[in-house]
C-alpha cells in the first residue's frame, strides 16, 4: 500500500539516483538495491513514515526497531525526509521524531539529528536542501 503512493515511489527513485551519483563506491544500481544499507534503511523509513501518518504506530515502530537492530540506523517514523537522500555507510545515524531533512541531502555515518529537550514540541533540527552532513556530526534541535 505504501509503495503504491506516487510520492514515495518518486522519492525512492531519487534516492537511488542520489547514491549512484554521489557515492564513489557505487558501481551501479544493482549495488544500491542489493548492498547499500543506508538505502535499505531509508526505503524502510518511507514505509514506516506512511504507516505512522496512517495511525499505525505499532507497526511503524516495529519497522524502525528492526532497521535499528539490523543496520544500526535509527530514524523515527515521524521524521520528515525529502527525496534524493544518500545515507553513506549509515552506521550510527540517528534522526529524531520532529527532524526535517530537505531534498538532495547527503548524511555520512555517525550523524545525530537530536532533540533539544524532553518537551513534546518541535525539538529536532531542520536541515535544508543540498546539504552534506559530515561523519560524526551532532546537530541538536
Amino acid at each position: 500500500e505504501a509503495l503504491e503512493d506516487d510520492e514515495i515511489r518518486n522519492d525512492i527513485r531519487r534516492d537511488l539516483r542520489a547514491v549512484e551519483e554521489r557515492d564513489p563506491a557505487c558501481t551501479g544500481l544493482p549495488d544500491v538495491l542489493l548492498y547499500f544499507k543506508g538505502f535499505h534503511a531509508l526505503v524502510t523509513h518511507r514505509v514506516s513514515n506512511y504507516l505512522w501518518k496512517s495511525g499505525r504506530f505499532v507497526l511503524a515502530r516495529f519497522l524502525q526497531s528492526q532497521v535499528n537492530q539490523i543496520f544500526q540506523i535509527d530514524i523515527h517514523p515521524n521524521a520528515t525526509i525529502g527525496g534524493g537522500i544518500m545515507l553513506d555507510h549509515g552506521t550510527g545515524i540517528v534522526v529524531g521524531e520532529t527532524a526535517i531533512i530537505g531534498d538532495n541531502v547527503s548524511i555520512l555515518h555517525g550523524v545525530t539529528l537530536g532533540g533539544s529537550g524532553k518537551a513534546s514540541v518541535d525539538r529536532h533540527p531542520k536541515i535544508g536542501s543540498g546539504v552534506l552532513i559530515g561523519a560524526g556530526s551532532s546537530v541538536l534541535g
